[in-house]
């Protein structure tokens, strides 16, 4: 079994693990129907539709 030669350093370390730490977050993009902001690939929250079919049924807050 292969073992390593030299201690891996904290700068290494820390230079490998920061590929995962500047992943950022999923744009919102903008309902074609209503104009809300919503997350891709997801249904409108403020209307309900998917892809110009009603995907959820939503009720008004008064």
């Amino acid at each position: 079994m292969a073992v390593p030669k030299k201690r891996v350093s904290h700068s290494r370390t820390n230079m490998r693990r920061s590929i995962n730490d500047r992943l950022t977050a999923a744009q919102p993009s903008v309902c074609p129907n209503c104009g809300e902001p919503k997350l891709p690939h997801h249904a409108c929250m403020s209307c309900g539709k998917y892809k110009d079919t009603q995907a959820i049924e939503v009720k008004e807050v008064k």
